[in-house]
């Protein structure tokens, strides 16, 4: 599988192709369809799962590429759902160690996934808009829902 675009500049995965035209797959919608060869551009420098993940909402992508597994998931979640959160208040609730917790918090706001808030004169940690729409996205809620 390649990575192409077509006339229009859309980037799709190239999936099967002949002589005269090639199968495509757009990545948002996974809807195949047969276009020319010669109205493609393959994208060398783009992998082609890179492309094929497109098909996931970015603050989505975020999330899941930043958290490693269900502790620094759920770390995301608490602070979607009951943030802004103190230090303090983080480490006594949760079953994370210092080094882990700030371990954890660096790597979150590396990826601006959470901000620095000040939680009644303590250093705390709130979550962004972009982890907000990817904890509903992944709960299955919509705006209208919450």
């Amino acid at each position: 599988m390649r990575t192409v675009r077509d006339e229009d500049g859309n980037r799709l995965l190239l999936v099967k192709q002949s002589a005269e035209s090639s199968r495509v797959r757009d990545p948002e919608t996974g809807a195949e369809r047969y276009v020319e060869n010669d109205q493609l551009t393959e994208l060398d420098e783009e992998a082609p799962l890179s492309t094929a993940a497109l098909g996931v909402p970015e603050a989505v992508r975020d999330v899941v590429s930043a958290a490693h597994d269900e502790r620094s998931l759920g770390l995301l979640v608490e602070l979607a759902d009951d943030g802004p959160l103190s230090v303090v208040e983080l480490l006594d609730a949760y079953e994370l160690c210092e080094s882990d917790l700030h371990g954890l918090l660096a790597e979150f706001r590396a990826a601006g996934l959470i901000a620095e808030a000040d939680v009644a004169g303590r250093r705390g940690y709130e979550a962004t808009d972009t982890t907000k729409q990817a904890v509903e996205l992944l709960r299955g809620e919509t705006a209208d829902d919450a």
